[in-house]
C-alpha cells in the first residue's frame, strides 16, 4: 500500500453547497434536473414538441 496523501472528504456542512454540487456533478454527472415537470412552463413543452417535429421532418428518407 502506498503512502500517498488522500485528502479527507469534508463532512456535510463543512463545504459550501455550490462546491458540494460541483464535486457531485464531477463524479456522477447532472442526473436530476433543477426543476420538476410540474414546475416548468407548459408552453415550453409545446415548443419542445414543435422543435422535435420540425427536426424529424428534416431527416432525409434514406435515414429512416
Amino acid at each position: 500500500m502506498s503512502d500517498e496523501h488522500v485528502p479527507a472528504t469534508p463532512r456535510p456542512g463543512q463545504e459550501p453547497e455550490w462546491q458540494r454540487r460541483k464535486r457531485l456533478a464531477a463524479v456522477f454527472g447532472d442526473v436530476l434536473p433543477e426543476t420538476t415537470r410540474d414546475e416548468r412552463d407548459p408552453e415550453a413543452a409545446a415548443d419542445d414538441a414543435a422543435q422535435d417535429r420540425w427536426l424529424r421532418s428534416q431527416v432525409p428518407p434514406h435515414h429512416g
